[in-house]
């Protein structure tokens, strides 16, 4: 005998703290207008972005990045059949979703996520712990471009058209009567300065009108044919690459974004280079309150664009910020106190000056005496090394750093100079004062009772966020490619993170 089966409804089989609830309840919360803004109307009806952004939000809390995963859940997984009121888009709408729509909301989700941590009681933006870490990009491995290489072919490259230009001069007498043993006037008169692929189309276009007047000329058409043919597409194909590079060493043909960099998950062990991103995190109590993306391997120069975007996006800065000796420069010290942001921030030989070794190094300046009121240095020879002039020192960021030098005068006769300098003159030494400063104001906050605390809870802040999302949710290699698509994973994948946190939290 035939059963009769009613719709189930699916409410009665979603335990009440599950994290599909969280992520319901939190994009819930959200103004529709949010969504709506960036839909301009007209056409077919669409899917609620609301309910797409819930998709792949819990998507991703389940380790499902693939759209078409996500399509698959759908169909076949009670939670995001609840979840979509058993709406079942496409992956291609999904991937369109992700890919378009999100780039434009996904900062304010993440914002409106951040918001309710901080109503809740879970984060209250007093420390911040910050770290970096390297995922791989969506790019072929050995699709590389490297600044070098390209430095050399570009510099090869104007070598030969050089000299073909002047192979065309010394063949055409008529133009060298006229030019004399001058470059060409489409050239200009410096030698020294690099021919662009604009100046060769219009140099290759004067000679083609040279060539219609002597149609005769074989060695100008063979010329010619060489600059269209081979000069010019390498000129402009160097040039495109050096304009992509901008101050980066390398980058991936097939995501130009990423910059080849060594991967700590290398599972070959060989420290192989391969192209991805270096994600800022900054968190408190394991919650992810800030990221950013970035092109550059080094974490120095990430600390204050991540501070930058920041703002940007949330108008918010934190009380005070932990950090490994990565951050230590003097530019992100300055920067951090100019903004009035406390730091616990190493340096790089902050270990280094608790060792024996280094404390019984004679030859580093800091175990020397500074004598305040005459502007000098003692050392452990107790010989003086006086002020001889100032100079400001550059950095490949921008960032001017001025150094004051000091020298000794009597090297000669200490009995100690193998040990201080390797040197045949005089020691030399350059000291910036603002870097000293901001050293020893970071040493005092990190042996106080409060920055040993701090330093402790570093080591298990940001690594074990990185070990959640990278070990067990499995999330090592982006899918979109381009740093604004590769933003919105990211923002995806911290909001996870965080309603997953909560989730626990209520469990």
């Amino acid at each position: 005998m035939g059963q009769l089966f009613l719709p189930m409804d699916l409410e009665d089989l979603i335990p009440a703290n599950h994290v599909v609830r969280i992520v319901n309840d939190t994009v819930e919360r959200m103004d529709d207008e949010l969504f709506f803004q960036y839909y301009p109307g007209g056409g077919r009806s669409s899917f609620h972005p609301k309910m797409l952004t819930k998709v792949l939000v819990y998507a991703y809390t389940q380790r499902i990045y693939s759209s078409r995963q996500i399509a698959k859940a759908l169909r076949e997984n009670i939670h995001f059949m609840w979840l979509s009121a058993r709406q079942t888009p496409d992956f291609r709408t999904i991937n369109r979703f992700r890919s378009e729509r999100m780039k434009d909301i996904v900062e304010q989700v993440f914002a409106a996520v951040l918001e309710l941590l901080i109503d809740e009681g879970y984060v209250k933006f007093e420390h911040y712990f910050l770290d970096g870490t390297k995922i791989e990009a969506n790019a072929n491995r050995y699709t590389f471009v490297w600044k070098k290489s390209t430095d050399r072919f570009q510099s090869r490259l104007q070598a030969q058209i050089r000299e073909l230009l002047t192979e065309i001069e010394q063949a055409n007498q008529q133009e060298q009567r006229e030019y004399g043993e001058r470059d060409l006037e489409e050239l200009g008169k410096d030698q020294d300065q690099p021919i662009t692929s604009e100046q060769l189309d219009t140099l290759v276009t004067s000679l083609e009108q040279q060539l219609s007047e002597s149609p005769k000329n074989n060695p100008l058409r063979k010329a010619i044919r060489k600059i269209r043919k081979d000069y010019l597409p390498r000129c402009e194909k160097y040039e495109m690459q050096q304009a992509t590079f901008q101050d980066r060493n390398s980058f991936s043909k097939t995501d130009p974004d990423a910059t080849f960099m060594r991967m700590k998950e290398d599972h070959m062990k060989n420290g192989q280079l391969k192209p991805g991103y270096n994600v800022q995190v900054g968190t408190e109590n394991q919650f992810i309150v800030g990221f950013s993306i970035h092109q550059r391997p080094t974490d120095t120069r990430c600390l204050i664009p991540h501070f930058e975007q920041m703002w940007e996006r949330f108008g918010i800065l934190p009380q005070s910020v932990i950090a490994d000796a990565g951050y230590g420069s003097e530019e992100n010290y300055s920067w951090l106190a100019h903004e009035e942001i406390e730091a616990f921030v190493k340096f790089n030989t902050y270990y280094q000056e608790q060792t024996k070794r280094f404390q019984n190094d004679i030859s580093r300046f800091e175990n020397w005496i500074y004598d305040a009121e005459r502007d000098e240095y003692i050392c452990a020879g107790n010989q003086r090394l006086t002020f001889r002039y100032e100079r400001t020192v550059k950095t490949e960021a921008g960032y001017s750093s001025k150094k004051r030098y000091y020298q000794c005068d009597a090297c000669g006769t200490c009995p100690l100079k193998n040990q201080c300098t390797k040197s045949k003159n005089n020691r030399q030494i350059g000291v910036s004062v603002t870097l000293q400063e901001h050293k020893q104001r970071a040493r005092a906050n990190l042996t106080s009772k409060r920055g040993r605390k701090l330093s402790v809870q570093r080591m298990v802040e940001v690594e074990s966020v990185f070990g959640q999302i990278k070990g067990n949710r499995g999330f090592r290699r982006f899918l979109l490619r381009g740093i604004p698509k590769v933003t919105i994973e990211m923002g995806l994948v911290s909001v996870a993170h965080n309603l997953l946190k909560v989730a626990a939290s209520l469990a």
